[in-house]
């Protein structure tokens, strides 16, 4: 993300951000589209939705297809604490 409103920003911030844009392309729940437990932020969003480089993209930030949840991504990067 190479937008000027992020400059000086720490990297995690910048990647969050990154992945959220990419997640909002194809929204699963618009109205609640993230559920935060266990040290697991949960997206709701298809993956079957995104191309592979969207998902080699999300990938690299930290959020991956869940396996236990069908239609959501999960990462533990930005899970609770």
């Amino acid at each position: 993300m190479s937008d000027t409103t992020t400059a000086g920003m720490p990297k995690a911030w910048r990647d969050l951000l990154e992945a959220i844009t990419i997640l909002a392309r194809h929204p699963g729940d618009e109205v609640s589209p993230f559920h935060c437990e266990h040290d697991q932020l949960t997206v709701m969003a298809d993956p079957a939705n995104f191309t592979a480089e969207e998902l080699a993209q999300l990938d690299e930030l930290g959020f991956f297809p869940d396996d236990d949840e069908e239609e959501t991504f999960a990462s533990f990067r930005f899970g609770s604490a």
